[in-house]
């Protein structure tokens, strides 16, 4: 079966990149200014150059978003939705950092710089 190199990362990818990171029994261990809640749902990238990347967010916080997204986005300032069943949220974000994982997908993590109206 083929698939679409630009679809949305499923539930079950985000899944194994994470695992080849940090085993699943493990708690992960780092140094924030914030707590980061796991929270996997779809989103939308908009990058600074007009381009749609459909992600799954791995991990969100106050002050910043954890993304999977498959092919590559540069850092900078980019735009993030998300929707709920009755409401859409969009954010401002500086993407910080972006690196390739397994099967073509890339993570990247950002900090949020404004909110827009959904």
């Amino acid at each position: 079966m083929a698939t679409d190199a630009w679809s949305r990362p499923t539930l079950d990818e985000l899944k194994e990149v994470l695992a080849s990171f940090q085993p699943v029994d493990e708690k992960p261990t780092h140094n924030r200014c914030a707590e980061r809640l796991e929270l996997s749902v779809p989103a939308d990238v908009f990058t600074s150059r007009g381009n749609i990347v459909p992600a799954m967010t791995r991990d969100i916080s106050r002050f910043g978003i954890g993304l999977l997204f498959k092919g590559s986005i540069s850092p900078g300032e980019i735009t993030v939705t998300m929707a709920s069943d009755t409401r859409e949220y969009k954010y401002r974000v500086l993407l910080h950092w972006s690196q390739p994982t397994t099967n073509g997908m890339w993570i990247g993590g950002g900090e949020f710089i404004g909110k827009l109206k959904g």
